[in-house]
This record gives structure tokens, C-alpha cells and sequence, in this order.
């Protein structure tokens, strides 16, 4: 389970086990039953959630990982500002709440640059999310290879926790953070880059590979 669940978790197991005694002293009332029943739900789904499975990592160096679990959403061309400076390939995967919701680092490098960005909570899958809503923004430099992702917040998501700051050295598929349930990545990869999914696919954090590097780092 990853560290930033076990306030929850523990939370709700001491609020199921207070529950639970009170019942089991005989305290009378249905919504005390139907309270346990939600409390211990609750316990359960926050287990779930927050799990943290190892992944089989790809060793080829030129491969660019998702950096999350879920399903793209899209893939298009698009202008990159904060790093790359000029347009890119975009990549999009939403996360619903039953995805692993850890995130891993798609190449290795040096964190070149990071900005935590304010802003509002639409739904994930909307285009406007990428640009609106809260985010980090990552920008890694691999050689003369660069490369963008985003941890963006969505409409139930309200919590991002990003481990990563400009100087870290980071490996692919090594985990980064993690977005509080249903939210969205997007990762920028250079126009050359091959690409490996298509739209509608279901990708693995650190596992699944969107493309490939074609120049040489």
C-alpha cells in the first residue's frame, strides 16, 4: 500500500472497530448497523485504492513508459510551453477510481523542471482538464532527449502528492507520487517518437510501453 493511504485506511479501521464494539455491546439502532456496514465498505475500497503492485519494468533504454494505469483517452499533436517549447505528441490516460493510482517516471533522467499549477477540478476526461485543472508538471532531460508528464487532478481527485523536484535522477518506471482517486496523466513525447498504443487501450504504470525513442540520446 502506498504511504499516503495509511491515514485513511487506519482511520476508517479505527471508526469500523469503534463501530463494531458498539454494536457488539448491544447498542440499539439500525443506522448504527448500517454505519458499520459503510465504515468497514469504506475500509475495504481505501485498502484497494491505494494498493501498490510491482511492475516488470522494460529494460530498453529508448522505451517511454506510461506513467500510469488506466485507459488513453488521446493521442494528438499538440504545443508544449513550459519544456518542450514547441509542439509534441500528447498522450492522455484517464484514471477511474478502480485503477492503481501510483505513479511511475516513463523514462530516465534528470528532472530538468517542475511546477505545482493551481487551478479548477473538471471531470478528467474533459480536453479543458489538461490545461484547467490542478496539476504537477514534470519536464525530464535524457541526453538530448525530452520528455513532459503531467499529474493532473480531476473531479473527485482533490490530492496530488508528487515526490519529484528540478536535480532529482530518476529511473524508468520508478514510482513518483500518486493522484487521491479519479484523475488523468499526460505525457509529451517528441513528433518522432514511435508510437506503441492506440486510443481506447488500457495501459500499466511502469509496465506498459506508449512508445519508442528514435533518435539516438
Amino acid at each position: 500500500m502506498h504511504r499516503e493511504g495509511y491515514a485513511i485506511v487506519f482511520s476508517f479501521l479505527a471508526a469500523s472497530l469503534v463501530t463494531s464494539l458498539m454494536v457488539w455491546a448491544g447498542v440499539p439502532g439500525i443506522a448504527l448497523k448500517i454505519l458499520l456496514v459503510l465504515l468497514w465498505a469504506l475500509t475495504a475500497f481505501s485498502v484497494y485504492f491505494f494498493r501498490d503492485p510491482n511492475r516488470d519494468i522494460p529494460q530498453d533504454p529508448n522505451a517511454i513508459l506510461s506513467p500510469a494505469d488506466g485507459k488513453v483517452i488521446e493521442i494528438s499533436e499538440a504545443e508544449e510551453p513550459e519544456f518542450f517549447k514547441t509542439r509534441s505528441r500528447k498522450i492522455s490516460i484517464f484514471l477511474n477510481v478502480f485503477n492503481v493510482h501510483v505513479n511511475r517516471c516513463p523514462v530516465a533522467g534528470e528532472v530538468k523542471f517542475f511546477r505545482y499549477q493551481k487551478g479548477r477540478f473538471l471531470r478528467a476526461n474533459l480536453k479543458e482538464a489538461s490545461f484547467e485543472n490542478e496539476q504537477t508538471i514534470i519536464g525530464i532531460l535524457q541526453g538530448n532527449r525530452k520528455l513532459v508528464f503531467k499529474q493532473i487532478a480531476g473531479l473527485i481527485a482533490r490530492r496530488i502528492h508528487c515526490d519529484l523536484r528540478e536535480g532529482h535522477n530518476v529511473t524508468a518506471g520508478e514510482r513518483m507520487g500518486i493522484i487521491k482517486f479519479g484523475s488523468r496523466t499526460d505525457i509529451f513525447l517528441p513528433l518522432d517518437a514511435e508510437l506503441r498504443i492506440g486510443i481506447g487501450d488500457k495501459v500499466k504504470g511502469g509496465e506498459s510501453i506508449l512508445g519508442v525513442f528514435k533518435d539516438v540520446s
